[in-house]
C-alpha cells in the first residue's frame, strides 16, 4: 500500500519532466511535492516547488534535445523513504543519463529529493 502512494506521486513528479508542454510543469509538481520540499540535486540544495520547478525546466531544455526521464525500477519503501531508479535519454541515440532517487514522503506528498545521478563505479577493493 505504502509503495503505491509512493509510487503515484514519484511518477506524476516524473511525469512533469515530460509534460507535453512547460506550462504543465508546476500543476504537475504541485501535485506531487509538498510547498516546502527539499531538493538535493546535482546543483547543491533549493527549497521549494520553484526551484524544482526550474530544475525540471532546466532538463526539458537540454541541448540535445527535449528527452523522456522515465522510471525503470519498482519503488521501494521502508517506511516514510522510498527509492527508485531512473533513466533520462535524448531523442536519436542522444546522451543518456541514469540514477537513483531517494525521497521522502509525508501526507502522501514528496517533501524531499535525493538525486544521485549516473552509475557508482565499483571499489578497487
Amino acid at each position: 500500500m505504502q509503495e503505491e502512494i509512493a509510487g503515484s506521486a514519484i511518477d506524476t513528479f516524473i511525469s512533469a519532466f515530460n509534460a507535453s508542454d512547460d506550462s504543465y510543469v508546476t500543476a504537475l509538481l504541485s501535485q506531487a511535492l509538498t510547498s516546502d520540499v527539499v531538493f538535493w540535486g546535482p546543483l547543491g540544495r533549493s527549497e521549494g516547488i520553484a526551484a524544482v520547478e526550474r530544475f525540471v525546466l532546466d532538463i526539458r531544455r537540454h541541448p540535445a534535445g527535449t528527452g523522456t526521464m522515465v522510471r525503470c525500477s519498482a519503488v521501494d519503501m521502508p517506511d516514510e523513504w522510498a527509492r527508485y531508479q531512473w533513466v533520462f535519454t535524448t531523442p536519436d541515440g542522444g546522451p543518456r543519463l541514469a540514477g537513483t532517487d531517494v525521497v521522502h514522503l509525508r501526507r502522501s506528498l514528496i517533501d524531499q529529493v535525493i538525486v544521485f545521478a549516473g552509475e557508482i563505479e565499483p571499489s578497487a577493493a
